[in-house]
């Protein structure tokens, strides 16, 4: 691969700051014992024709040792810095005149911990560019391992014709947070003005493969080896205009302050009277919505059904509920996790992406790479051939939920006909598809783990189902029970609010029914 960042190291500098010490050792370069900053430039040209240099680089950075710039901003506010870039580039300016070609100079002092005393390190060549002061962003990058987090890359300038980003700047021009494809490797983007979209290369072509996925707005680079690694790259124009990259990054940051708290409640272990007489203490919010009609009951049949799994109940998706509603039981944060299966993952094991709100009832998507804002409708791609959804809440539902979580691998429960079941908090027949019902997914505003999510919004018994071929005839158990009808794409059908004993309401095949925090599937 062509050189195109040079990193030289000027070593036993007396003054970082003497501009003539760094640019030039006095007396004849022939007998100096060390090349400085014009030898290094004259060794390394930009064009040339045969031997001779046609053409050299105007655009240079130094990194100093980081305690030395920071005792020039402390006490001279940066004027030695100041002076250093000026002087020098006054300097290339002088003795490269003729090589420059139309271009201006430009210098960037900066100070790093990777730099040692004494030392100054040089970085130009045909992927350095330094933007003029009042110069416009082109293109923002930012890179993923799961398309979940997206960590900031880049910028591109429309005057900055070649990038290359990869492991480490001291082989590239930018870094490339949780770069897998080691030190010698790089992507390329090679821009040609605004008026032209970017070009994606990879270095080298024989070790990864780059594609452009264009329905998710982004490039994928993969390692060419079987099991290789992967890379999400996403080129964005700054101005917002359309190009074959996606819209910016989600921001990334601190989630917006909330209203005071009132003093939360305190969990506390259920009173052996009120669990003997069937008290329910759900955490509910105040109801919404106005009520609509339930559709009528299914034809009647005297048909024997046997035993068979034929009829499932799906855990299709997860409600995550808005917890600003819920302030007064203390919950701050819940947090779903899927494992390698992109299964709902028991606390405390490894998970590739969780999903997290907190109680300003802002989502994150939590990974190894960090923790990102996220909106709904989103798609996540965190494993190859995987997709994780998540919906926003249908306006009826936005009042009291965040967002719809799909499960691509949710946990199925089967529905034997004729046989009446009861879903809720109080009912371990079911418990498997309540996968929230356990410790450290909902956490409290004093940092301790409440021992389950499922107080908010969810009864101890609920509804009771009861599953025929007509569809899933659900009866209300509980007044204060929130209940929707989903269709097969999780768009609302209607609020459920009758559904008694001499009236069940119907869930047709193929449809959703939300109670709490679960959007179950029946299927026949």
């Amino acid at each position: 691969m062509p050189v195109y960042v040079q990193h030289e190291v000027l070593a036993k500098v007396g003054d970082v700051f003497n501009a003539e010490a760094l640019w030039q050792a006095p007396g004849l370069a022939l007998f100096a014992r060390r090349p400085l900053l014009r030898d290094l430039l004259e060794r390394a040209p930009r064009e040339q024709r045969g031997r001779a240099a046609t053409r050299c680089f105007s655009h240079v950075t130094l990194m100093l040792p980081q305690d030395e710039v920071d005792d020039d901003r402390h006490l001279t506010r940066g004027a030695r810095v100041r002076d250093l870039a000026q002087s020098l580039a006054a300097l290339h300016q002088k003795d490269f005149a003729d090589l420059l070609g139309g271009d201006e100079v430009r210098y960037h002092v900066v100070g790093t911990e990777a730099v040692a005393p004494g030392e100054v390190k040089v970085k130009f060549g045909h992927a350095v560019y330094l933007p003029a002061p009042a110069e416009q962003l082109l293109y923002t990058v930012s890179a993923s391992r799961d398309s979940a987090v997206w960590q900031p890359v880049c910028a591109v300038y429309p005057n900055q014709r070649l990038t290359l980003v990869g492991q480490d700047e001291a082989h590239a021009t930018f870094a490339v947070p949780g770069w897998p494809f080691g030190l010698d490797s790089g992507i390329l983007l090679v821009n040609d003005g605004p008026d032209a979209a970017i070009e994606v290369q990879v270095r080298p072509k024989d070790s990864l493969e780059c594609r452009f996925d264009t329905a998710k707005g982004y490039y994928v680079i993969r390692a060419k080896q079987p099991g290789g690694q992967r890379l999400l790259l996403r080129v964005s124009r700054a101005d917002g205009a359309p190009l074959q990259a996606t819209g910016p990054a989600p921001a990334i940051g601190p989630a917006a302050g909330s209203a005071p708290l009132r003093a939360p409640a305190v969990w506390k272990p259920r009173d052996a009277v009120l669990e003997s007489s069937g008290a329910d203490l759900t955490a509910m919010p105040l109801a919404a919505g106005q009520p609509h009609a339930a559709p009528g009951p299914g034809p009647e049949s005297d048909a024997t059904y046997a035993p068979v799994a034929r009829h499932r109940i799906t855990l299709a998706a997860l409600a995550l509920p808005r917890l600003s509603r819920y302030r007064d039981t203390g919950a701050q944060s819940l947090e779903v996790g899927l494992d390698t299966a992109l299964a709902p993952a028991a606390p405390g094991q490894d998970s590739v992406l969780r999903f997290a709100v907190d109680d300003a009832d802002q989502l994150h998507a939590v990974s190894a790479a960090g923790r990102q804002r996220v909106q709904a409708p989103a798609r996540f791609d965190p494993l190859d051939g995987a997709s994780v959804q998540l919906h926003a809440a249908p306006p009826p539902m936005a009042e009291r939920y965040a967002a719809l979580l799909a499960l691509p691998q949710g946990p199925v429960q089967t529905a034997l006909a004729g046989t009446r079941q009861v879903f809720g908090r109080g009912a371990p027949a079911l418990a498997g598809l309540r996968v929230l019902d356990a410790p450290h997914c909902l956490r409290q505003a004093d940092g301790s783990a409440a021992p389950s999510a499922d107080r908010l919004g969810l009864s101890r018994s609920a509804f009771a189902w009861e599953a025929t071929p007509e569809g899933l005839r659900v009866v209300r158990l509980s007044d204060s029970q929130a209940l929707y009808h989903l269709d097969p794409a999780l768009r609302l059908v209607e609020q459920i609010q009758e559904a008694g004993e001499d009236r069940p309401y119907l869930i047709p095949p193929g449809h959703h029914l939300v109670a709490g925090h679960y959007v179950l599937r029946y299927d026949a």
